[in-house]
This record gives C-alpha cells, sequence and structure tokens, in this order.
C-alpha cells in the first residue's frame, strides 16, 4: 500500500510511518518543519519526506493520506486528496486496521502516565524474550525508537483519550480492539473538547466496554473515577496500587538505595511474592510500575524477569528527564501541564538529585494548562516548589479572555502561600533570573509541553561549564576531542550517546568527555578527556564525578574502568580501588575494553555504588 503521511515529523506519525515501512509498505510524508531526532529516523528507513504542504506532495499518487487531528477540514493537502479522489483516514485507524488486528493488543490508557507505563510494558515483554511490537507516544531511553514491529504476539499502543480528525470526533482508543487494558487515572484533561469530567468519563467507559469478556482490565485502585469506569466493563477486573486502598496488587518500598531508587516489596492478595527496584521517582510512578506487573503477570511473564526488567529501566526523555549539571545546579524536562502531574512530579522531585531548593519553571502552553478551570489546581500545585517562574500564557488571542488562566493571579496567589513566584516575559530574562537565584545543591525542573524557548540549554550554558548527554551534533567534536589527546575511540558511532560532555565555544567546541557503557548491572566508565587548554581545573574530577551519580542513579551497581597512569587520582581523589583484572566482574570481561587492555602498566579500577 501506497501510504501518504500528513505531518509525518511528529512523534507519533513519525512513529506509524516507521511502523508502516517495516510492514513493508510504500511510505513518504510531509510537514511543515522537519528536523532531527525525527528526520534522522525516518531517513534511516528510507522514508521520503518533503518539506512544507502542497498538492504537488500527493503526484505520487498514494492509495491513502493519513490525517493528524491538527489538520483542519481545509488544509492544502486535505483539499487536494478529496479532488483527487485519495481515501482519508487517520492515525488510530490506520494502525487498527493494520497492525492490531493481528496481535493481542496491550492498551495503556489514562489521563497520566501513559507514556511511561507503555513503555515499561514494552521494555518487560522485551526482557522477557516475548519480542512485542509497540508504538510509544515518546522517545524511549531503553529502545532506539518509539516503535518497533516484532515477531511476538503482543503489541503495546498508548490509548489516547484525545479526538481522532476533523471528519471522526471520537476518542483515538475507540478505534483499537484492546486484549489487556492498564487505566492508570481518570480526571478531566483536554478541555479543548471534553466539557467537564463526566464526559470524559463517559468516554472512558465507552472504551472499557470494547475489552472482550475473555480480556482483562487493570486499573489503579488510587483513581475514584477509573474504579468507576471500571464497573462497566465486561472481563476481569484487576486492581492495583499502593497499600491501604484494597487492591489486588500492592507494593510498600522497603528502602531508598544511596541512589534514590526504591526497592520495594510486592504483594498479591495481601501475599508478599517478591522485590522489585526502581529508579523512576515518585509514588505514582511506582502504581504505574506496579499496573505493568498485573499486566505482565496476566500474560505470564514471572516476577523474576519482570524484576530485572524493572532494575534496568531508563525512563523516557522529558518525564523527569535529566538535562544536566552547572555550577552544582542540576537542570531537568519534565513534560507535565496538568495540576496532578505538577503535583505529583514536585513531590516525586524533591530532594531527589540535591539537598537544596527546587525551583519550577512552568510554561502553560497546552489546551489544559492554558485554560482558567485549572487556575486553583494550579496554585496548590504548584506550592510544592520552593519558588516558580511562570512564563506568559502561549497564544492567548486562541482563547476567549474568560477561558483563559491568568498567570499574574497565579503567581500572586504562589505568593501568599509563602512561594517566591513572578511572571517573567522572556526566556532570556528567566535565564538571568534562575541564574541569580538557583545555589549549588539546587534543582531547576522545566515544565512545558513544548520547548519553553530552549530554557534548559540556555541555562545551562549561563551557569557555565555544564555537563550534559551528548548530542548527536556532539559526536564530531567528540572525536575531534579525543584524537586530540590520543585516544583511540573505534566504537563513537555505536555508543556515542553513552556519552557526557562539557561543551565549549568556538574556539574549543568541546571541553571534555566521558562515556559510561552500560553491561547489564556493571558499568564501564571509558574515553575520558579533556581539552589540554583546560586541564587543571578539576572539569576530569567533574565528569567522572557527575557520571557516577548518574550511574547511580540508573542502577549500575558497580563501575570499571582501567588507566594507564592515572590510577593514584582515580583512587585518592575519587574512592576507587585498584583490583586485579580476573577480579572483574565477568560481563566486564566480554567488552572490547577489557580484550584490548593488556598493556604492561594497564590497572584495573572499581567503585562499588
Amino acid at each position: 500500500m501506497k501510504v501518504h503521511l500528513i505531518g509525518i515529523a511528529g512523534t507519533g506519525m513519525g512513529s506509524l510511518a516507521g511502523l508502516l515501512r517495516a510492514a513493508g509498505h510504500d511510505v513518504r510524508g510531509s510537514d511543515e518543519h522537519i528536523y532531527p531526532p525525527m528526520s534522522t529516523q525516518l531517513t534511516e528507513q528510507g522514508i521520503p519526506m518533503m518539506e512544507g504542504f502542497g498538492p504537488h506532495n500527493l503526484d505520487w499518487e498514494p492509495d491513502v493520506v493519513v490525517v493528524g487531528n491538527v489538520c483542519r477540514r481545509d488544509h492544502v493537502e486535505v483539499l487536494a486528496a478529496k479532488e483527487r479522489r485519495i481515501r482519508l483516514t487517520s492515525f488510530p485507524a490506520l494502525l487498527s486496521e493494520l497492525f492490531l488486528g493481528e496481535h493481542q493488543a496491550v492498551v495503556v490508557a489514562g489521563t497520566h502516565g501513559k507514556t511511561t507505563t507503555s513503555t515499561l510494558m514494552a521494555h518487560v515483554l522485551t526482557q522477557a524474550g516475548r519480542d512485542p511490537s509497540f508504538l510509544i507516544g515518546g522517545v524511549p531511553h531503553n529502545f532506539e525508537r518509539s516503535w518497533r514491529l516484532g515477531l511476538g504476539e503482543e503489541f503495546v499502543v498508548e490509548g489516547d483519550e484525545y479526538d481522532t480528525a476533523f471528519f471522526d470526533k471520537k476518542s483515538k482508543f475507540l478505534h483499537y480492539k484492546p486484549k489487556i487494558v492498564i487505566l492508570t487515572s481518570v480526571e478531566f484533561d483536554h478541555a479543548d473538547i471534553f466539557r467537564d469530567e463526566d464526559t470524559v468519563v463517559e468516554a472512558f467507559r465507552e472504551f472499557v466496554e470494547r475489552i472482550p469478556p475473555a480480556g482483562d482490565l487493570i486499573v489503579c485502585a488510587a483513581s475514584p473515577r477509573a474504579l468507576e469506569v471500571a464497573r462497566s466493563a465486561r472481563c476481569q477486573v484487576t486492581t492495583y496500587g499502593r497499600p491501604g486502598v484494597g487492591a489486588d496488587w500492592t507494593f510498600e518500598v522497603a528502602k531508598y538505595t544511596l541512589g534514590g531508587r526504591a526497592v520495594m516489596r510486592v504483594a498479591y492478595k495481601d501475599h508478599v511474592v517478591g522485590t522489585l527496584e526502581s529508579g523512576l521517582p515518585g509514588v505514582y510512578n511506582l502504581e504505574n510500575l506496579i499496573g505493568v506487573v498485573a499486566a505482565a503477570s496476566r500474560i505470564g511473564v514471572p516476577l523474576p524477569l519482570i524484576a530485572r526488567a524493572s532494575q534496568r529501566f531508563l525512563g523516557v526523555k522529558r518525564r523527569q528527564e535529566w538535562r544536566g549539571v552547572a555550577s552544582g545546579v542540576t537542570v531537568l524536562d519534565d513534560f507535565a501541564h496538568h495540576p496532578t502531574a505538577v503535583r505529583e512530579t514536585l513531590g516525586a522531585l524533591k530532594g531527589r538529585f540535591g539537598p537544596g531548593r527546587l525551583i519550577a519553571a512552568f510554561e502553560p502552553r497546552s489546551a489544559t494548562s492554558r485554560r482558567k478551570v485549572f487556575q486553583d489546581a494550579f496554585a496548590t500545585a504548584l506550592t510544592v516548589a520552593d519558588e516558580v517562574v511562570l512564563a506568559p500564557l502561549y497564544q492567548p488571542e486562541k482563547l476567549p479572555p474568560d477561558d483563559r488562566l491568568d498567570v499574574e493571579t497565579l503567581a500572586k496567589d504562589l505568593r501568599n502561600a509563602g512561594i517566591p513566584a513572578r511572571v517573567i516575559e522572556s526566556v532570556d530574562a528567566t535565564v538571568e533570573r534562575l541564574a541569580e537565584r538557583a545555589v549549588p545543591g539546587d534543582t531547576v525542573v522545566v515544565m512545558t509541553s513544548g520547548s519553553y524557548g530552549g530554557l534548559h540549554d540556555k541555562l545551562l550554558e549561563r551557569l557555565g561549564d555544564p555537563v550534559r548527554p551528548a548530542k548527536l551534533a556532539d559526536k564530531v567534536n567528540i572525536s575531534n576531542l579525543l584524537n586530540r589527546v590520543g585516544i583511540a575511540h573505534p566504537q563513537l558511532d555505536e555508543f556515542w550517546s553513552h556519552y557526557l560532555v562539557i561543551p565549549g565555544d568556538g574556539e574549543v567546541p568541546l571541553v571534555g568527555c566521558v562515556a559510561i557503557e552500560r553491561i547489564e548491572d556493571a558499568g564501564l566508565l571509558r574515553m575520558l578527556a579533556v581539552a589540554p587548554e583546560r586541564r587543571g581545573e578539576g572539569l576530569g574530577y567533574l565528569l567522572v564525578d557527575t557520571g557516577t551519580e548518574k550511574a547511580r542513579r540508573e542502577g549500575i551497581r558497580v563501575l570499571y574502568l582501567v588507566t594507564d597512569g592515572a590510577s593514584a587520582f582515580f583512587a585518592e581523589k575519587l574512592g576507587w580501588e585498584a583490583i586485579d583484572r580476573k577480579d572483574c566482574d565477568y560481563v566486564i570481561t566480554t567488552t572490547r575494553e577489557f580484550r584490548m587492555a593488556r598493556a604492561e602498566g594497564a590497572t584495573w579500577m572499581r567503585k562499588v555504588l
């Protein structure tokens, strides 16, 4: 089939394009702006992209045109398709038509937590060897892409309650054919299409009624409206949640590790059945994990395999994502734009990345966050932070004045509650305010459904010498730096995403770098380099210390490295111990680094995290 996608550079459409291509279809698409990372992924799949919209984009005579819900009926390519009698369809309709019917669909639905929960579900099934297919509305850290066409029975997909297209106003998830549903929560959201919470509940009720009697509904017991929806199900209903909610599956945190990871006892019907470890922050994320435990158990995945997958789960971009640290200040990115998500995220992050204050920079950008209906709820949610900076309302002219969130009133309400807060008109002024207010040990979380004008990177740069994850654009500079200091790097193309970097300026575009390669529960610290012009400033220490803390948060239990002449530095400054080569973990012995490091004078070192 020849398929044309309008808006192909978006996460959802681009993922569907990759899925279609993997299934053997001829796929092309158009978008107003096309840029990485989606453009890179599509190019790798051999999918042509046309920048800009126009009737000529359909000259290749596709059989079907996929229309997203952002397309209006007067879109130039929609009109061209109608004129040429090309079938119009939607993202969820085509996904269901071509893929879900031949798989057991595991649909993750709910107001909150869909992306993290669906990614974790796909990860668990993958680690269990079931080779699932999946399509996720985010960028998962454990997978190369946000989609996969596997050979297994299961297909994991997010079930979105938002409407489908201009010609189909029902919720997207009503197109799906679920066998198993995880329902995380039901609250009022998407105020641009739902009148009130009752209409949201009705959409979810219609969805769960579609689960066949032989299917399963896994529902969070902490959400009263989700439990109300569950009463309409014709299938078996299993509940999950924290202790005290009367759920079938429950958990209790036994302790937190030094890296802030939860070690939790898992119980089914009040009987402890095992232990899990998770690096996901917040009780709400641990609830998401238990929902996955319940669903995976129904599929037949043993708890020890679920536990192994949980220990290795790295999360999703834009969900409490670590963007870097500079001058002792940690900068995070989060997609939260609903009052409940804002409150829960802030509560989860307090004290997790440092002993200092938690400063929230909030941009009301989404259809939900720009509306006055949540005025009081945001005032309550944001009081969890120690200080708040607010952006002006995004595109206020698109809302009637009486419907708009009043950010000045929101800032005033926060100040009345004892929380320093102000509205700042420009991103540059916001950067200066945050740079003035944040001190070492503080955490700044940028909360937006958009980009907040690149606030994350601008703040890190303003604070000075930031350590941040490498981007694809850093690869050339990493290679040049390693060449300058005489370090061979034959695996850079494969492992560039494992690097942390300190960006520089025009003359020295990269000041330093280090890589941490994960091998099961161990890690290998490699490729530590600092530009000769900047040596003696403690940047090597900063890179290793930052990398070590990141590894600890991600569940790596022990780090190894090999050095030709810096063993004293690692031992005295950073607490590493020298070991005999034969005492390395077996998984480390499988690496190229281990095989190559046989030179006289090379010292193997270890640090238990």
